[in-house]
């Protein structure tokens, strides 16, 4: 009764202290107040968390979720205090791990010394060691592990926490390696597989997991048919020049065109006959480029334009042809109207 009371009145003078927190003017700190208040403020939450993991464990120890109907203590934290059930789950989790670290650990916590996510990866580390190190070896890594703590991250300290035998035991280090080499190939050989799901759109998706071994095979059997090359390409000239292979799919290749490449240039755009309705599309003569106005006189302008009206006289009679002459073409009314506003502006 004496330690219910004690907690309650703890949390009721923590909640009366961030009261005070929050009406407190932060316009009027200075930067070194500012980054001190930050840092002290960061420390408390981290204890405050670690606080309630403690609660969350002891809770789930005793069973009081499903005491109360609920079918476990992740689905009970998700409705009481409005979690998402992920949430809810990598808490019971977390608190769960956190009871099972050293003490060291769980004394850096209370203390602020390290952060909730850095207790994470060091109880997680100190479980994962070898048992033939021993409680010593594990008692050296975890105080090396909590020093680390005050100068990296959760990632950077995980990523230290593979090597700490290195460091406190280094006769025992080549054997965990080893082992955990072993594990891990074991547990990407139980994970692997290959699944194909037809699309509604005609496709089918690859998706799975495998091994390096497993991924070799698959790769040296598709790559034939991705990048044919040598003694497997049986591609025509045409497709092997343009990157694309006998299904007519893109292949591999680094040599294909760019966007800015696959464009026609413009003067190949302009480039282009457009005739009457019912007539073939033909490109123009070669010598018949528009002139720019730039460098067409008037005399040439006026010369084109007579050329152009007596072509349109011989066309009037029956059964005439379009002259051979490319002066002499029939233009449609849109390219007619440009060819005048581009040579005779002042028609």
């Amino acid at each position: 009764m004496f330690y219910s009371l004690f907690m309650l009145r703890a949390l009721a003078q923590a909640d009366d202290a961030v009261d005070d927190c929050a009406q407190a003017s932060l316009w009027a700190l200075s930067d070194s107040e500012l980054l001190a208040s930050l840092d002290r403020a960061h420390v408390l939450a981290q204890r405050l968390a670690a606080v309630q993991l403690g609660l969350v464990r002891e809770l789930d120890s005793r069973g009081l979720a499903t005491a109360q109907g609920a079918s476990s203590t992740a689905t009970w934290l998700r409705e009481r205090l409005r979690l998402t059930g992920r949430s809810a789950r990598q808490l019971v989790q977390l608190a769960s791990t956190i009871d099972a670290a050293p003490p060291a650990v769980r004394d850096a916590l209370f203390s602020g010394a390290m952060s909730v996510e850095q207790g994470r990866v060091v109880a997680e580390t100190i479980a994962a060691l070898p048992l033939k190190a021993g409680p010593e070896v594990a008692d050296k890594a975890t105080q090396l592990l909590v020093d680390w703590a005050d100068r990296f991250d959760p990632t950077v300290l995980s990523r230290l926490g593979e090597r700490v035998l290195t460091h406190v035991a280094p006769a025992l280090a080549d054997e965990a390696e080893l082992a955990a080499l072993k594990r891990a190939t074991e547990r990407a050989e139980a994970r692997r597989h290959v699944t194909l799901s037809e699309q509604q759109n005609g496709e089918v998706r690859l998706s799975g997991n495998l091994d390096t071994e497993t991924a070799s095979l698959l790769r040296e059997a598709i790559d034939p048919l991705c990048a044919p090359a040598g003694e497997h390409d049986d591609r025509s000239p045409w497709s092997a020049a343009s990157g694309r292979t006998g299904r007519g799919l893109p292949a591999r290749a680094t040599h294909r065109r760019t966007a800015g490449q696959r464009r026609r240039p413009a003067a190949t755009r302009g480039n282009r006959f457009v005739g009457r309705a019912g007539q073939r599309r033909t490109r123009r003569h070669p010598g018949d480029r528009r002139t720019s106005h730039a460098r067409c006189d008037p005399a040439s302008r006026l010369r084109r334009w007579r050329a152009a009206r007596g072509a349109g006289r011989q066309q009037s009679g029956p059964g005439r042809r379009t002259p051979a002459s490319p002066l002499q073409r029939p233009v449609a009314p849109r390219a007619g109207a440009a060819r005048r506003r581009l040579c005779l502006p002042w028609l």
